[in-house]
């Protein structure tokens, strides 16, 4: 079996849980990787034969979006060009986490693809949302990446065909331990900015992991590291708590960890505004930005803050196979209501 496993690089979750998912589907044939996006900081250690432009947001400095930067980065010829002439056919079984150019490579040839995202769980009406939805975030969710069928992760099952996390086994297997620092993961801020807030609070040392440090230094009692997977396990493992953005994963291995968090979602980002209401819900502490009250609310969150009590329990061989035979069904119903024209030389309706 040929399978085309296809990545969203936006953001460093995507990356990170396919590290976990691709050893299992090796397990069910030959595995092609497809990597589209260009604003993640950790890589994968497997051979990724297709490296794509494809579709990517632009974080800024202090907390927000970049839209310019965002918009200048698009190439949407060439992103047109990819679609149209990548080899969907080639594979038996497309598996998607939220990559926009082979979901529509396969809408287009009409050929079944199987999203297995975090951003799939929001196909449901029952994921948590804001009181006032967003309509363009919403169809952004629906059309992003369309897909056949859908598996979704969330840090609750919402709905039957929702998923909880999949927590990495390097996660599983850390040593924990807690010591007298903070984990702190915010991608959208610059290690500057975050720097003015954090020296003011010396009874814990920081480790601040940022995407614009590439040799780590020391201030007082902050460390500034360049964003390394074993570095930052390293450090999550061994801390006191995380505080970081609105994503998924992150919270998800923080909280399996047993580390309490702080979720500051990055300003604009619907679907990290969705992640905090759920986090909220379950008790974690979420900042809407970080502002001239930022030193209370951490200090608050040092002294009152909650370790969240979850269940993870370790499902990616049983989600992987779930995929696997979703795309199985698909194909056969697909194959099953098309005949042979011999004249033309291809299959139709």
């Amino acid at each position: 079996m040929k399978i085309l496993y296809a990545i969203q690089a936006t953001g460093n979750g995507h990356l990170s849980r396919a590290r976990e998912i691709i050893p299992h589907l090796l397990q069910h044939g030959e595995v092609d990787l497809l990597v589209s996006g260009n604003n993640a900081d950790v890589s994968l250690p497997y051979i990724i034969k297709y490296k794509k432009h494809g579709l990517s947001f632009v974080n800024g400095k202090q907390g927000s979006i970049d839209y310019i930067k965002s918009v200048k980065q698009l190439k949407p010829i060439h992103f047109l060009k990819d679609i149209l002439t990548f080899p969907v056919y080639d594979y038996d079984v497309v598996l998607n986490d939220f990559e926009p150019l082979s979901a529509w490579a396969c809408k287009i040839r009409n050929k079944p693809c199987i999203a297995m995202s975090h951003q799939s769980a929001f196909l449901s009406k029952l994921t948590p949302r804001p009181q006032e939805k967003q309509a363009i975030p919403e169809l952004i969710f629906k059309n992003y990446a369309p897909s056949s069928d859908a598996i979704g992760l969330h840090f609750n099952e919402y709905d039957t065909f929702i998923k909880k996390p999949i927590i990495r086994t390097e996660v599983r297997n850390l040593d924990v331990t807690e010591k007298n620092h903070i984990s702190v993961y915010l991608p959208a801020y610059h290690d500057d900015f975050l720097m003015k807030h954090f020296l003011n609070i010396s009874d814990f040392e920081w480790h601040i992991f940022s995407k614009y440090c590439k040799t780590p230094y020391k201030v007082n009692h902050i460390k500034v590291l360049p964003i390394e997977n074993n570095l930052f396990l390293k450090s999550l493992a061994s801390s006191s708590g995380l505080i970081t953005g609105g994503g998924f994963e992150g919270p998800a291995e923080a909280m399996y960890l047993n580390k309490k968090v702080m979720s500051i979602p990055i300003l604009g980002q619907y679907e990290q505004l969705c992640n905090a209401i759920s986090m909220k819900k379950m008790g974690v502490t979420v900042v809407a930005k970080i502002n001239r009250n930022f030193y209370n609310r951490v200090r608050g969150w040092l002294e009152y803050g909650n370790v969240i009590d979850v269940s993870f329990l370790n499902e990616t061989e049983s989600i992987v196979d779930d995929a696997i035979k979703l795309a199985t069904i698909h194909n056969f119903n697909k194959y099953s209501n098309y005949i042979y024209n011999e004249n033309s030389y291809i299959w139709k309706y």
